[in-house]
């Protein structure tokens, strides 16, 4: 506890003091409490606790302040059982000694023990309160099951009200969260979970006092165990897809300094074009992937290509209009990516045929590669770069506008247009560039004179026709 503010500290000692209040009136219950029930539920929670430490079953523990209160997906319904079979002085015990003997992963480990002992308490008392008032009653029986079904439920939602409540100043104490944040999306992102947990935790008090006795309560766990199972494997599943997504762009980014974080802006603008196009959510996020991931053939040019400060040569040129084809070759076996791979290979297609690399005419042209031909021409013109000042948000749809028909899809120009009304656009992500300087340039990469629109010049490689700035080592077309 020494470790954390004064505030923190007065904070979990209030909620601690709260669960001995909601425990004491145990005491009074004398022997003809069920006893024997509370001791067995509280050990059976408390190994549902230390299976978390076991990676393949349990997965990680939490590790925030604020969500460290909320109990393992399939202990939960034990707790909840309680809530069912127990007065609310002792549903309020069950788990204590879990929760102080439970792994942590972050210190202070003893502050965190104490606080998730601290927050559950009231909420299994509260639940348990809630439970009896809405005409919840033991002793439960099976005939009673579609009666109980409706008390369970306000149990379970009193149960994640508390834990919301709690958990949220706990952040805004410990981890100085703004208090007009501090509860955003707790309740939320946690009533479902635990409206399905309320109903295990019923099934399990039935069948406790059932002539089958607490030896088929825990068949419930059963179910409950492996669906955590998977969510945890989906979960790191996911997470690794992250960690590889991120790798490579910060490959990218070190390899390009000019445009750090071009690649992050040009998934989000991706994304809002196919929102727009009411694409469905599996698709938004593999289209997130390839916008992240256009340039990632950059790593297959050479880094004196990327950051020569001069004018291109022909040879130089064709050099860098590999990085589709580089780029495609390396994400040929990440089998997540799905449609993001051609998305990779032809975002420098053109409607009229003149991109590259093949050359691909209309509707040949893979229709991610078209959402992302169109979102990173639109980031390439309104980043700011050390040679050259972002373009204003209307000049670059005015300029999108100009080009659609013969480089870009109109249907997806109209799209970022749509979204781009409707959201606005709020780039966060700083270039490299910006912080270090450079010879002055116009568009990503293009020497000013050398091809940009109302720049008076045009390199002798770059197909003739209108298009936007930022036509160049980045975008060029």
């Amino acid at each position: 506890m020494r470790g954390l503010p004064a505030a923190a500290r007065g904070y979990i000692g209030a909620v601690a003091l709260a669960a001995a209040l909601c425990a004491a009136p145990a005491v009074r219950l004398g022997a003809g409490a069920p006893w024997s029930s509370t001791l067995a539920l509280a050990l059976l929670y408390a190994l549902c606790e230390q299976v978390r430490r076991c990676p393949t079953v349990g997965g990680r523990a939490p590790t925030a302040a604020g969500s460290a209160s909320f109990p393992a997906g399939w202990a939960s319904p034990v707790l909840l059982a309680g809530v069912c079979l127990l007065p609310p002085p002792l549903a309020a015990l069950t788990a204590v000694p879990g929760a102080l003997t439970g792994p942590v992963e972050a210190r202070p480990a003893g502050a965190r023990r104490i606080w998730h002992a601290a927050a559950l308490a009231p909420a299994c008392w509260a639940a348990a309160q809630v439970f009896r008032l809405t005409g919840g009653h033991p002793p439960l029986s099976a005939p009673q099951f579609p009666l109980l079904l409706l008390p369970a439920a306000a149990a379970a939602a009193a149960f994640c009200a508390v834990l919301a409540v709690l958990d949220g100043g706990v952040l805004v104490a410990a981890e100085r969260h703004p208090v007009r944040t501090a509860w955003r999306g707790l309740l939320s992102r946690s009533l479902g979970p635990h409206l399905v947990h309320g109903l295990a935790g019923l099934m399990m008090a039935v069948l406790w006092r059932s002539s089958y006795g607490p030896p088929a309560a825990l068949l419930v766990l059963l179910p409950m165990c492996l669906s955590c199972w998977v969510f945890a494997r989906c979960h790191r599943e996911g997470a690794a897809h992250q960690a590889t997504l991120r790798a490579l762009v910060q490959a990218v980014d070190i390899k390009d300094r000019y445009t750090r974080g071009h690649s992050e802006r040009v998934g989000r603008a991706s994304v809002m074009i196919a929102r727009e196009l009411g694409m469905a959510e599996d698709r938004v996020e593999v289209l997130r992937f390839a916008g992240i991931l256009h340039d990632v053939g950059k790593l297959g040019v050479p880094t004196r290509l990327l950051r020569k400060e001069g004018p291109l040569t022909p040879q130089e040129r064709r050099i860098i209009e590999l990085h589709p084809e580089y780029g495609h070759e390396i994400v040929r076996g990440i089998g997540f990516l799905g449609e993001a791979r051609s998305a990779i290979l032809h975002h420098h297609e053109r409607l009229d045929g003149r991109g590259y690399p093949y050359g691909l005419r209309g509707h040949h042209i893979p229709e991610y590669a078209r959402v992302v031909a169109v979102a990173d021409a639109f980031d390439a013109m309104t980043s700011t770069r050390s040679y050259r000042r972002a373009r204003p948000v209307p000049a670059a749809v005015e300029e999108l506008r100009k080009c659609a028909g013969a480089q870009f899809d109109p249907r997806m120009v109209r799209a970022l247009v749509a979204s781009l009304d409707r959201h606005g656009w709020h780039p966060e992500l700083v270039t490299a560039a910006e912080a270090e300087p450079a010879a002055p340039r116009d568009g990503d990469g293009v020497p000013r004179g050398a091809g940009e629109p109302g720049s008076g010049g045009r390199r002798a490689t770059v197909p003739p026709g209108p298009r936007p700035e930022g036509a160049g080592r980045d975008g060029a077309r």
